[in-house]
């Protein structure tokens, strides 16, 4: 076998699923809220046999073997298309200044995991990081959003402040939503379109896995519009307050 048959990395193939290569681990990741109900930790709960040394991720939305393809994709003759940029991440970000930290802030990558809400949003605590509980807040905030849409750095040193992720894939579940979310790709694995180019390798990334991203292959908070729902969890309807 090749070598670069057994590099580990994710392929987006035509029209098709993710092919991963590298026998890369596979767990099911739940969004937990606070008191508050706003997103606040990561559950893992399930993980998948991942035994092959290369397995298929749905990404049409539509396998009846989610997260694994079952070749519906080409059934329903699915577009995926891809039209996310090869900018640099750096080169699409807006830029927040702060006391301490910087945030920087790409939008279009956005997954809608809302872990930049609690106890203020993200873009105006960053004004506050002279508060060093706002300053660990902002750094919490960033690190658990699972797109890297959100990215601090520290003032002085110019650092990126990261946590270090081992390289995994998280099927994303959002019970407070009630919907199904991306693939979450943690560790810097590298993601190559289906004509062989490389998109940026980043330590944080999440892939469409619903079919309905404008920002093929990445993540644009489509799942939550369409209700998507992938049938490996049962969700339970919030319980309304009694007034």
């Amino acid at each position: 076998m090749d070598e670069s048959d057994q590099e580990t990395k994710i392929v987006v193939s035509k029209d098709g699923p993710y092919v991963v290569k590298g026998n890369i681990p596979l767990s099911m990741q739940i969004i937990t809220p606070n008191k508050e109900g706003l997103s606040w930790e990561w559950k893992k709960a399930k993980e998948f046999k991942t035994d092959k040394k290369e397995y298929s991720l749905c990404r049409c939305g539509q396998s009846k073997t989610k997260p694994f393809c079952d070749g519906s994709h080409a059934k329903i003759r699915f577009d995926g298309t891809e039209r996310a940029t090869r900018k640099p991440y750096i080169r699409q970000a807006e830029t927040y200044d702060g006391p301490t930290l910087t945030l920087d802030d790409t939008e279009e990558l956005c997954a809608f995991a809302r872990f930049c809400d609690p106890e203020g949003q993200i873009w105006s605590l960053i004004e506050e990081t002279d508060d060093p509980k706002k300053r660990e807040l902002v750094i919490r905030e960033a690190n658990h959003c699972p797109a890297g849409r959100l990215v601090v750095r520290d003032k002085k040193k110019g650092d990126v402040i990261e946590h270090d992720l081992p390289q995994s894939i998280g099927v994303v579940e959002d019970p407070a939503l009630g919907v199904s979310g991306p693939l979450w790709v943690r560790g810097g694995i590298r993601i190559e379109s289906n004509d062989g180019k490389p998109y940026e390798i980043r330590n944080r990334v999440t892939l469409c896995r619903c079919g309905a991203s404008s920002n093929m292959p990445f993540c644009n908070g489509s799942h939550a519009s369409i209700k998507f729902r992938d049938g490996l969890v049962t969700f339970v309807p919030a319980k309304k307050s009694k007034k």
